[in-house]
């Protein structure tokens, strides 16, 4: 099925848009109220896209489909990327489910993050060349595709000689990351930092990140069957402490702490019980970051840690973060960059990733969603 308006997509704000009708990709277009960069350039195809397409919310399996879209002709300010690799993450999930902050207007392409690479310039087009490695500067372009045509200014280049995997999966967690364990608490060489979902990409990525300045961390994970294999796993990546949340709430947990400084910041990416354990050892003034709640219950913060212990409740979104910061061009380009150094050190790799054809979806979503799994699902195209 061809859908010829679908590739002309248009990011603005928190919802998605598309073009009423064929546009020039550098003129504005008042569109319910608002005033809009049109990035739809012509009616006739420059070739056709491969997509995971969803025209409704609901269960990720059931609402996916994979479909032919025809791309339009790339405009002066515009590329077309040819996208390599894409993964699933939790927050492209609620997006199916409607459940997330960011909901793209129906019918929408799958897919947050991503690497593709530029086969086509616009003539206008200053900050990009041709075969260039590029990943979305902003959440809902719509990654699960093998093609599409996109304004510049919506993608930022990394270079190519880290693994396409490590560039697919940098734009969210390591992202999230670095901003968590530098933004929110000044932390030094032998500070300590705790933090539940360990496991999660998120918590890979600040295990390294914080191994590289010296910086303990306390990792929190759900048990399993196959838990010693995983705390083996978190451990080789520079973890100080693997526990279990089972483990976290009883009295020995008292003895983790004479080796090492009561946490001075708290990374909450599951809410509920696990959250109030994770205040319960923070240490007088510290933080606590809340960027995720794959619990789905709130955080209920106890009366004594607010007044004894002064400790402060914070929360971050990686998204509202760039969209902040959209008109610095270095704050983004110096984290991709300073990121970048620690994949070629070799100090920050991927998570575990099994990569899937667009054709095998319907699995590929299904194991996303499984409990227990650290593997990353990723679309290789």
């Amino acid at each position: 099925m061809k859908l010829s308006r679908v590739a002309s997509f248009l990011i603005r704000g928190r919802h998605v848009y598309r073009a009423p009708g064929p546009v020039s990709c550098n003129e504005p277009i008042r569109y319910g109220g608002a005033v809009l960069t049109k990035q739809h350039f012509s009616v006739s195809a420059v070739k056709d896209s491969t997509a995971l397409l969803y025209r409704k919310h609901g269960e990720p399996s059931q609402v996916v489909q994979l479909e032919s879209l025809e791309l339009p002709h790339v405009g002066p300010e515009c590329v077309l990327v040819k996208m390599l690799a894409a993964p699933i993450n939790p927050s492209d999930l609620n997006m199916l489910q409607g459940t997330y902050a960011l909901l793209p207007e129906l019918p929408a392409v799958g897919g947050n993050e991503g690497v593709g690479q530029v086969m086509e310039l616009g003539e206008r087009v200053k900050t990009l060349k041709l075969g260039d490695w590029v990943i979305p500067r902003d959440a809902g372009i719509g990654t699960w595709r093998t093609a599409a045509v996109v304004k510049a200014g919506d993608l930022v280049s990394l270079p190519k000689d880290i693994p396409v995997l490590s560039a697919a999966t940098l734009g969210v967690n390591p992202c999230t990351a670095f901003r968590m364990l530098t933004d929110f608490e000044e932390l030094k060489p032998g500070d300590t930092v705790i933090q539940n979902a360990a496991n999660s990409g998120v918590g890979q990525a600040v295990i390294q990140i914080a191994a590289t300045k010296g910086i303990q961390t306390i990792n929190v994970i759900r048990d399993r069957p196959d838990v010693q294999h995983l705390c083996d796993t978190l451990t080789a990546l520079g973890a100080t402490h693997v526990i279990t949340e089972e483990k976290l709430r009883r009295p020995e947990t008292r003895e983790l702490l004479k080796s090492c400084p009561r946490p001075k910041l708290a990374l909450n990416g599951v809410g509920g019980k696990s959250a109030t354990e994770l205040l319960r050892l923070l240490q007088s003034g510290g933080s606590m970051v809340t960027y995720g709640g794959m619990a789905k219950q709130p955080v209920t913060v106890p009366v004594s840690a607010l007044i004894f212990k002064d400790v402060k409740i914070r929360g971050f979104w990686v998204t509202q973060w760039k969209r902040e910061n959209k008109h610095d061009e270095d704050a983004l380009r110096n984290m991709l960059d300073e990121l970048c150094v620690l994949i070629r050190a070799g100090k920050l790799s991927a998570p575990a990733c099994a990569e899937v054809r667009l054709q095998d979806f319907g699995k590929a979503l299904e194991n996303a969603m499984k409990p227990y799994v650290s593997t990353k699902q990723v679309f290789v195209m």
